[in-house]
């Protein structure tokens, strides 16, 4: 079972990474980093921090978000375990921050299933690191 978690770990590490990498080069897919740019232009609008007068620019809230998941996804997929661990709270964060904002944007339910499913799997291995193997009980 364990190897079935690091791979799911080092699957969803990739991932980030490769999202993170779309978000901050055309490079690899100018038509999504195209839409990437004009997206981030909406979801500054509604950034959750603007209530405390946090407002971003669009196009440096799309490249921070970049080098969060770029940096956070490398260190789930293959950093010490401490780095996993704080990469997967703050991919979490992200996540959260993406369905928060889908939904305040009111964007079909649809679209925020992907950042759901991201959000289940890192909370998945959050729960299952923390808990470690199961404790063999002391029968007689």
């Amino acid at each position: 079972m364990a190897l079935v978690f690091t791979a799911l770990r080092v699957l969803l590490g990739v991932v980030f990474a490769l999202a993170g990498a779309v978000k901050l080069t055309d490079k690899i897919s100018a038509d999504v980093y195209s839409l990437m740019r004009s997206q981030f232009v909406e979801f500054s609008s509604v950034f959750p921090l603007r209530i405390v007068g946090v407002e971003p620019d669009p196009a440096q809230y799309l490249v921070a978000t970049g080098w969060v998941e770029l940096v956070c996804g490398v260190l789930l997929a293959f950093g010490p375990r401490i780095l996993q661990e704080i990469s997967n709270l703050v991919l979490s964060i992200v996540m959260m921050v993406a369905i928060f904002t889908l939904l305040k944007l009111q964007e079909p339910l649809y679209m925020c299933c992907p950042a759901a499913v991201f959000l289940g799997l890192l909370l998945l291995l959050a729960i299952r690191g923390r808990s470690g193997p199961p404790a063999k009980s002391k029968t007689k």
